[in-house]
């Protein structure tokens, strides 16, 4: 049985996916083969030698120490695309709040006093503050074009606004889904430089930190918007409330609240609500449950954030799933080792991102402990286990 460690709440949806016989799913489980969380900062968590998989309900994955799981060939699942269409709702909703001037009216209209008529008045005369423009004709540029960008995109097109897109690493799945009518943008430079609006949907890592600096924000049109639902620390936060406060920009609206950003009306602030509806949510359970279990039990992965996307027909009485570091000579070593043991190798797959390579192998028959150790004690192997 194979058994599951949770952090924070997640989805019952998603639980229910890894079938009670084969799966004890409890937080409180101290040497578990997998671990399922959301927002949980596993940095400090010391890693058991149990563990084979971790998989974040989720998209972003800054919570996991990526690099050390590598190191023990353990694949870090995610979520991507199953939150996209909350986050773009509320990409369009940032915007539309931001061109229509909804929150400081609101705050206005919430603080009429006085009789009827007076209020009537005061209605009146105020409105006047909070005159806004229309989407429609507008240009929005989309940093970052995977689930997320991709479905904000079209939903721009969709209100037909001219949308301007980059991205140097888009998959041919993202192009598929994305319109015809995005138009690609050599750099972010040119796309800041066109946009009325400009959303980032990028993770944070060290060449996105401050994607949006002041001199960025410097070629971008007066009175443009920005909007950041992807990650703390994409958008230099001092550089825009410096644009804010000279007019180069109307508005911020942010999903990451800070106290430099508090009390100024022209920034919006959400706690973080770019994936906090009760479906995207249930989605993300569901996708991570069905990647670890597809991982615990046949050792394939799909949504890996470190280890290269690999699947495998089941055939033959054992499988062996072997991570290691992308060196030459890798398959040889373990396929001598298999020879040596009088095993024979029925069909295999290998595949490598980056640094990091995995193989599937099917046998024709099952190895003893004693082979499985030579296998991992090879210089190189970071796990090895028969499934």
């Amino acid at each position: 049985m194979f058994k599951i460690k949770t952090f924070n709440n997640i989805s019952e949806k998603g639980i229910s996916r890894l079938p009670g016989a084969d799966y004890d799913v409890d937080p409180g489980h101290e040497s578990p083969d997998a671990i399922i969380l959301r927002s949980y900062k596993l940095h400090d968590y010391p890693i058991p030698d149990s563990l084979l998989a971790v998989g974040r309900a989720g998209a972003g994955t800054n919570n996991v120490p990526v690099a050390k799981m590598s190191e023990h060939g353990i694949p870090v699942f995610n979520a991507p695309g199953a939150n996209a269409n909350a986050v773009k709702e509320l990409v369009i909703a940032g915007m539309l709040l931001a061109c229509r001037n909804i929150c400081q009216a609101w705050d206005y209209a919430s603080h009429v006093d006085g009789t009827p008529e007076e209020q009537n008045k005061a209605v009146e005369d105020g409105k006047k503050k909070y005159v806004g423009y229309e989407l429609p004709g507008r240009t929005l540029g989309v940093v970052g074009l995977g689930a997320i960008g991709v479905y904000v995109a079209n939903a721009a097109v969709a209100l037909g606004m001219r949308v301007v897109g980059f991205d140097p690493t888009i998959t041919v799945k993202s192009a598929w889904k994305m319109s015809s009518e995005v138009q690609e943008m050599p750099t972010i430079d040119e796309l800041v430089r066109q946009s009325d609006f400009v959303t980032f949907h990028v993770p944070l890592l060290d060449s996105t930190r401050n994607l949006l600096n002041e001199a960025r924000i410097a070629t971008m049109k007066p009175g443009s918007v920005v909007l950041n639902f992807a990650r703390d620390g994409i958008v230099d936060d001092e550089a825009v409330l410096k644009a804010l406060e000279s007019g180069k920009l109307s508005a911020y609206v942010s999903d990451f609240p800070a106290p430099n950003l508090k009390g100024n009306s022209k920034v919006i602030t959400l706690p973080h609500l770019g994936a906090s509806t009760a479906e995207a949510e249930e989605n993300c359970a569901i996708m991570v449950a069905d990647q670890i279990k597809d991982f615990l039990e046949n050792g394939n992965i799909r949504n890996s954030v470190n280890f290269p996307e690999i699947k495998l027909a089941r055939i033959g009485d054992s499988r062996l799933a072997i991570a290691n570091e992308n060196r030459p000579d890798m398959v040889g070593q373990i396929s001598h080792v298999l020879g040596q043991a009088s095993v024979n190798i029925h069909h295999m797959r290998n595949e490598s991102r980056g640094d990091m390579a995995y193989t599937l192998m099917d046998l024709d028959t099952a190895i003893d402990e004693n082979t499985l150790s030579q296998i991992r004690a090879i210089e190189g192997v970071l796990s090895a286990r028969q499934i």
